[in-house]
């Protein structure tokens, strides 16, 4: 993704649009997973991070994790992307970030913070030419989990080449070195922190698109047997504003 403040308001200006046309589904069934899972495989393969498989599914133990959300995210009804986060919190600490960043987040989840951990975002290779605004509709998700849960910390194990995208918009800073990814033959990743307490309304007064009512993140995030406290009890509902950031 191109960097400079020039070509990024007009990718906004028109996510602003795709928004209304965007809908983010929990996926849940077998047959969800499985498109899920072929879509990685198609996103994975076309990026030159793995090799051809005969199964021609890419998924994981995570993905059964009791603390994992795994969405779709369609357009019009078709499904372009998916996204998966895990809540991190003391108790529950399963996800492949912790299994690669231990030495970084178990202490920290020791003293009792929560982390929303973002992970496996991919888009349909074709579908991302048409709407390359799905990067930024995509980690909205991980911005109204943050939001919701009261995290701490927003991560992102990301590919080093995309550290960039993730410090511009969440104000993300690296706090690990760059570590091998199994499965990824050419490519390592680096873990990024956003401290989402002193950064949520710098990254509201940029990126507008990041609101959310309180019912729309319910209906996102809500589940029996939450593993932590949601704010949304207290918190005032936005309507959804210009996506256009503030210079």
């Amino acid at each position: 993704m191109k960097s400079g403040a020039e070509p990024r308001t007009p990718l906004l200006v028109r996510g602003a649009g795709l928004l209304d046309r965007i809908e983010y589904r929990l996926i849940e069934t077998p047959e969800e997973r499985d498109s899920v899972y072929l879509l990685r495989y198609r996103a994975y393969l076309h990026g030159g991070l793995i090799s051809p498989s005969e199964s021609k599914r890419v998924c994981d133990r995570y993905d059964d994790a009791p603390n994992v959300w795994i969405f779709g995210i369609f357009v019009d009804g078709e499904l372009c992307g998916s996204f998966r986060l895990h809540v991190l919190t003391s108790e529950w600490r399963l996800s492949y970030t912790t299994e690669l960043f231990g030495d970084v987040l178990h202490p920290r989840l020791d003293r009792g913070e929560v982390f929303i951990d973002p992970a496996r975002f991919v888009a349909d290779p074709e579908k991302a030419q048409r709407f390359p605004e799905l990067p930024y509709l995509a980690v909205r998700l991980g911005y109204l989990a943050c939001d919701y849960f009261n995290a701490d910390t927003g991560l992102a194990m990301v590919r080093t080449d995309h550290q960039t995208f993730y410090r511009r918009i969440f104000l993300s800073e690296a706090i690990a070195e760059p570590r091998p990814f199994p499965g990824w033959h050419t490519k390592k990743v680096v873990l990024m922190a956003s401290d989402f307490p002193n950064v949520r309304e710098k990254i509201l007064a940029r990126f507008p698109i990041m609101r959310s009512s309180a019912s729309e993140r319910r209906m996102l995030f809500e589940r029996a047997g939450n593993l932590v406290s949601s704010r949304d009890a207290v918190v005032t509902s936005f309507e959804r504003a210009s996506i256009v950031p503030d210079s």
